[in-house]
């Protein structure tokens, strides 16, 4: 046994350079990886350098100075992130992605390659040891689902006898993934396995059958107390949701969300919970932004019923209906030529009544008193 870090090239070189002829390195397996997570737009050089040093360094490294030996095998761990994603993983995530490559790139070569991309293992090691109940809350609503070390270790014998570059060995929940359908957090890669309701347009005087679009009639037709106390309740049932709290009272309004407990990583599953739920697209940067529920709901709040006269937030909440239904309606030239037609003349008629109302307003501006009081007998009359 003998250590060395990998990601030094020149070390690992005298590494395998003090290899004994009567015993030959005959299999790599790499199993390095480091953690430094955080939202994309914050990542430091420090950060993308914890990451990819011990998986893209260090298998790089390897990879050219064993393509000489005559392995047998050449096997590294990658991760589902990278194939996946990860929230607020995007450089452990690249990292990984970097991995699956090379075993293509080594196969291609006629060389040895499997990349493993792993699922969460239940036993817990230095990557994993610091998840707390919230983290594997998480893990568990995105379908993924802690596994034994026996049969990881099974599924890593079965994986080396198999012709492939890249194989995910992982338990993955189907269930925990369709519930989240109306999110939009199935990866595109489950999507043939994980059947999805087709979404259809509805008459206007059929109920919602989407949870946006009832968000925004339901709001349309409330006191602005009513709102508020809506978008209260929204907010802190994902919050509570997301920390793995039992319900959305132990969620105080006007606590920041720092001092609840959110992360970076929590922030952004918070912000993509709402986002589903609210049709907005949010920023990555919302908790901070918007640092406590009370905050936060007054933001949503300007958002989603703009400061326009009352009368109008049913029409607006019709025309959002219309804009959900545009995927599908646009899909079928008869329906897109009709709709077209039917906006067009909307629209020509709400410019009709713009123009004859500043006319009227203009006539209004230069009228003398005599006019004035012969308008308003006539008005009086009708």
């Amino acid at each position: 046994m003998a250590s060395c870090d990998v990601a030094d090239r020149d070390s690992l070189a005298a590494l395998l350079a003090a290899i004994p002829a009567e015993h030959p390195l005959t299999a790599v397996v790499h199993t390095a990886g480091v953690l430094d997570d955080g939202v994309v737009s914050a990542l430091t050089t420090r950060q993308l350098d914890t990451a990819l040093r011990p998986k893209v360094d260090a298998a790089w490294h390897l990879h050219e100075l064993t393509a000489g030996m005559n392995l047998a095998g050449f096997v590294v761990f990658s991760s589902l992130a990278g194939t996946f994603g990860g929230t607020g993983q995007a450089n452990y995530a690249a990292a990984n992605a970097f991995l699956d490559a090379l075993a293509h790139v080594r196969r291609a070569q006629g060389l040895p390659g499997l990349s493993l991309a792993w699922g969460l293992w239940a036993e817990r090691s230095g990557m994993t040891g610091k998840l707390g109940e919230a983290d594997l809350s998480r893990l568990a609503r995105g379908g993924v689902e802690p596994m034994p070390s026996e049969e990881g270790l099974d599924l890593f014998d079965v994986a080396c006898t198999l012709d492939e570059a890249v194989l995910l060995p992982v338990r993955l929940v189907v269930e925990a993934m369709r519930d989240r359908v109306g999110e939009d957090a199935i990866p595109v890669i489950l999507r043939s396995l994980i059947r999805t309701p087709v979404r259809r347009a509805v008459r206007a005087s059929a109920a919602p059958a989407d949870p946006v679009d009832s968000l925004t009639h339901r709001l349309a037709g409330m006191s602005e107390a009513e709102r508020d106390g809506a978008l209260l309740d929204l907010v802190r049932t994902h919050a509570a949701t997301v920390l793995g709290y039992a319900g959305p009272d132990a969620i105080e309004p006007d606590r920041g969300f720092l001092e609840l407990g959110f992360d970076s990583l929590s922030a952004v599953e918070l912000r993509n919970l709402l986002g589903a739920a609210t049709g907005l697209r949010l920023p990555a940067t919302l908790l901070f932004d918007y640092p406590s529920t009370t905050v936060l709901v007054e933001y949503l709040r300007s958002e989603l019923v703009p400061d326009v006269p009352a009368a109008i937030l049913p029409a607006l909440a019709e025309l959002d209906r219309v804009e959900f239904a545009l995927p599908e309606l646009l899909a079928d030239s008869s329906a897109r030529a009709t709709l077209g037609t039917r906006l067009q003349e909307l629209l020509a008629r709400v410019n009709g009544a713009s123009a004859t109302a500043t006319a009227v307003e203009e006539k209004l501006e230069s009228a003398t008193d005599d006019e004035m009081f012969a308008l308003i007998d006539e008005l009086d009359l009708d």
